[in-house]
């Protein structure tokens, strides 16, 4: 029969230094034995700046603790107490980035490729001679109608003020 691995490994002194000492959680150090869902700032203690229910290993709550903590911040939601998500604004870096800019950056360009203009769309191009011609005519043609308008509606009102003074 050929010698079978340990599968338990002594674990290296290093490994436990690592790990360090047991998180304690807030609710043993404060002696809290029923956590109220009314409760809000004791509630934000274990709740990320996003409002995501801290994980058991970062606040040091047991198993029960973490459950009761868990629907006691569920009802505080449903009860608008505590929100839902947090919108977070500042610029995110490191991993997630700009995707065009990754994209671009691991894609091989040839040298008489030019890259992409993004601003020649923006911008317009200058009118025809033709077009500017008939916008002058359309704008024309806006300043007599409203100033006939005008001149129509200074009649009428001519018109009421007679015939109410008669």
């Amino acid at each position: 029969m050929p010698p079978t691995k340990n599968k338990k490994r002594a674990k290296t002194p290093s490994a436990m230094d690592r790990r360090g000492k047991k998180k304690v959680s807030i609710l043993t150090q404060e002696k809290i034995e029923y956590v109220d869902w009314k409760d809000v700032n004791l509630l934000r203690r274990f709740v990320s700046d996003r409002a995501k229910i801290r994980a058991r290993r970062v606040t040091g709550n047991s198993a029960q603790q973490q459950r009761d903590v868990a629907m006691a911040i569920k009802n505080a939601r449903e009860m608008a107490l505590l929100p839902y998500s947090s919108r977070v604004t500042t610029q995110r870096g490191g991993r997630g980035g700009d995707r065009r800019q990754r994209d671009d950056d691991r894609r091989p360009r040839d040298d008489d490729r030019r890259p992409r203009d993004t601003e020649s769309r923006k911008r317009p191009s200058p009118p025809k001679p033709e077009v500017e011609n008939e916008i002058q005519e359309l704008e024309t043609d806006v300043e007599a109608t409203t100033s006939e308008a005008t001149e129509v509606e200074t009649k009428v009102e001519t018109t009421e003020t007679e015939e109410t003074t008669e």
